[in-house]
């Protein structure tokens, strides 16, 4: 009904978007362009809280595009803030209180963050809407000697053989979160586990590659084109069904009873007024049921997770109790 109600909202936002940008262009024609009416993504800036190459990096950006390509936005800014494992760029949100040109990318893994260090809760922010959730894959170097994630558990559960484990989201994340929840599960002790932290899916891609970690969690998205390539195998996928194009079990497959999903969404800075709010959300309702966006989720293995506004706040502040408990939870095991 949700998902209905956002394709009702947003055809009635097309026509007057259309005319809204064919009156600027005609403004500019007549020397009058200081005066046209701006569509409301453009002069955009969207923050992204850690460095190029993670998957808050690539929603960013792809998001941008689609804007372009879609004709919802002359241009949108994307620009990269890391530091504090993104808790650096929630503070420049809340800094920034009233710009209604600034959007920041977000997830569970700034959720997590913040429960982690002093600082702001994602829930202070203004939420504008959850775009995607995306399965996490479990990787290996192509030449790995795991063939199988049995395998792989074999030498985890061995104390007496050192598996190193890593991830491009730092403590907390969604990559260490899944790699979390599933030693739970196959009873191996999470303090235990040697979790290699990288910040971003580059770095992440070359200790794979180089043989720095033995396997690795990540977003589906991410790797696509390295496992594309061959130069890395998935051995599982934690979300509910296989992935078209990757030949990989999901757990439950397996025989595992854990299903984990991440998900990626868009917060504003506080103070930007009601009206401005409901504009972006307006733009994202366009946005999503574009030809262009449904073409890039298929592109980078996201699932559609659309919610806005309220909703979006709803789920935000679930997910931070969620995720606060989750966590003490992890931290006593």
């Amino acid at each position: 009904m949700r998902a209905e109600a956002a394709d009702r909202r947003a055809r009635g936002t097309r026509a007057r978007w259309r005319l809204r940008l064919a009156a600027s262009a005609m403004a500019a024609l007549l020397g009058a362009a200081g005066c046209a009416p701006v569509a409301p993504m453009s002069e955009m800036r969207i923050m992204v809280p850690n460095p190029p190459g993670s998957g808050y990096d690539m929603t960013a950006r792809t998001v941008a595009a689609t804007l372009k390509d879609a004709g919802l936005a002359a241009e949108v800014d994307v620009f990269n803030l890391p530091g504090a494992a993104g808790t650096a760029g929630m503070a420049r949100l809340m800094y920034e209180a009233g710009n209604d040109r600034l959007m920041l990318q977000m997830g569970l893994g700034l959720v997590a963050r913040t429960h982690l260090q002093d600082t702001y809760s994602t829930t202070s922010a203004v939420p504008l809407a959850r775009m995607v959730q995306t399965p996490t894959v479990l990787l290996v170097p192509a030449d790995s000697q795991y063939q199988t994630l049995d395998d792989l558990v074999d030498d985890w559960r061995d104390p007496e053989v050192p598996v190193r484990l890593g991830g491009g989201s730092s403590p907390g994340g969604p990559d260490h979160l899944a790699l979390m929840l599933l030693a739970e599960r196959l009873g191996i002790s999470a303090v235990d586990t040697d979790y290699v932290w990288h910040d971003g899916g580059g770095a992440m891609l070359s200790a794979l590659i180089e043989q720095r970690v033995d396997a690795a969690a990540a977003g589906a998205g991410e790797y696509r084109h390295a496992i594309k390539a061959g130069e890395l195998r998935v051995l599982a996928v934690t979300g509910p069904d296989p992935i078209p194009g990757i030949d990989a079990p999901t757990l439950r497959e397996l025989g595992i009873n854990l299903e984990f999903l991440n998900w990626r969404g868009l917060l504003a800075p506080p103070g930007i007024g009601e009206s401005r709010r409901e504009e972006l959300i307006d733009a994202l309702d366009e946005l999503r049921t574009t030809p262009e966006w449904r073409d890039a989720l298929n592109d980078n293995h996201w699932h559609d997770a659309y919610l806005a506004g309220d909703d979006f706040g709803a789920f935000l502040a679930a997910e931070d109790d969620r995720v606060g408990g989750l966590l003490a939870r992890l931290d006593e095991s």
